[in-house]
């Protein structure tokens, strides 16, 4: 008897039951990371610049995403956000609605609505296309106070960004600011005030429109909102739902600034080591970083030792390429192959077991 008990303590040992932590078939949290204009170049000119390694490296499953709008074979941040909130392929321009401009449920929606708590993070205005689309229903990105408006529609605990402006220097002479405490937001204008921050919901308003570049003094504040957020967000414990966006990988693209490229991605890269890092120790999350769009037509040329790259562009704009998927965590196997930019949608969905 004592043999036949000695071998199930082994066998159980060796299977990692008495050590790993009994993970769920469906996550619990999903953190949702998008570098705007992040094509496979631009992430390699970060592990390259950054002297051969990146935080992202450390994914498990990576697939790609074929991401044309309904009305162009080039989308913008608009349509491209769009199809990975509502689940369907919109036109440039659009913010969470179809192709008909009728609104539909945004995955961040559906995970409030089944009593998750819900965050965006960017590096730019937090209604610039991207955020937005996971929050607000308009025809055109270019509606940034009926955007800012939205906001008020929703519970998301936790959202932090530029485009303070938005939700104060209005056409209709409302302060938004003053809805939101009226909602038990924190209202935080620095991102040591973000930090301090430990629970309760919290609205961050780090520019009045647009946070200034790395090269320029914004510092970790992408890092710093991203553990923020995320120390936030799992004291609820149904779980969570996250969009952290690095939002200016996109700008060095127009701008055909290699170094503005280099100097976001890394940027972004310390947040989704973060994102990674957390996925460890909880267990029962999933990550999933990804794109938009590709910007600039980027390309590398050359580099050196020392990790200075010589980088080519083809356009100004966004390209029509495919872009990567990397995933980590319970349930990323689900985000290898190529499909549509609109199916991630439908793979979180199904991993959280919600229905739309």
């Amino acid at each position: 008897m004592k043999k036949i008990l000695c071998f199930l303590f082994l066998m159980l040992s060796f299977s990692g039951f008495s050590q790993k932590k009994v993970t769920l078939k469906h996550p619990k949290n999903i953190i949702l990371l998008i570098g705007d204009g992040m094509g496979a170049a631009q992430v390699y000119a970060g592990i390259v610049a950054n002297k051969g390694h990146l935080n992202i490296e450390r994914s498990q499953f990576i697939g790609f995403h074929k991401n044309q709008a309904t009305d162009d074979f080039v989308t913008d941040s608009g349509a491209g956000a769009t199809a990975l909130s509502i689940g369907q392929k919109s036109y440039n321009g659009s913010i969470g609605v179809d192709s008909l401009k009728k609104a539909q449920p945004t995955i961040l929606e559906i995970a409030e609505k089944n009593g998750l708590a819900t965050g965006l993070l960017a590096t730019c205005s937090i209604t610039h296309a991207t955020p937005a689309s996971f929050i607000a229903h308009q025809p055109s990105r270019s509606m940034v106070e009926e955007i800012a408006n939205d906001f008020l529609k929703t519970d998301v605990d936790v959202f932090i960004g530029g485009g303070r402006k938005h939700f104060t220097k209005r056409k209709d002479g409302r302060n938004l600011i003053d809805s939101l405490k009226a909602k038990n937001y924190q209202i935080a204008n620095t991102i040591e005030e973000v930090a301090n921050v430990k629970s309760g919901k919290l609205a961050g308003f780090l520019a009045d429109e647009e946070q200034v570049k790395i090269s320029e003094g914004r510092g970790e504040q992408l890092l710093k909102s991203t553990k923020t957020a995320l120390n936030i967000l799992k004291q609820n414990k149904k779980g969570f739902f996250v969009m952290i966006e690095g939002s200016q990988i996109d700008w060095g693209g127009h701008a055909n600034d290699t170094q503005y490229i280099i100097n976001e991605m890394i940027d972004f890269d310390k947040a989704i080591g973060e994102a990674f890092d957390f996925a460890d120790k909880d267990g029962n999350t999933l990550v999933i970083v990804t794109a938009d769009h590709e910007t600039g037509g980027f390309s590398l040329i050359d580099a050196d030792k020392e990790g200075h790259i010589e980088g080519k562009f083809t356009t100004k704009s966004h390209t029509g390429v495919m872009i990567p998927v990397y995933a980590y965590g319970v349930g990323a196997e689900a985000f290898s192959g190529i499909y549509f930019n609109n199916q991630i949608f439908d793979k979180m969905l199904k991993a959280f077991n919600f229905k739309k």
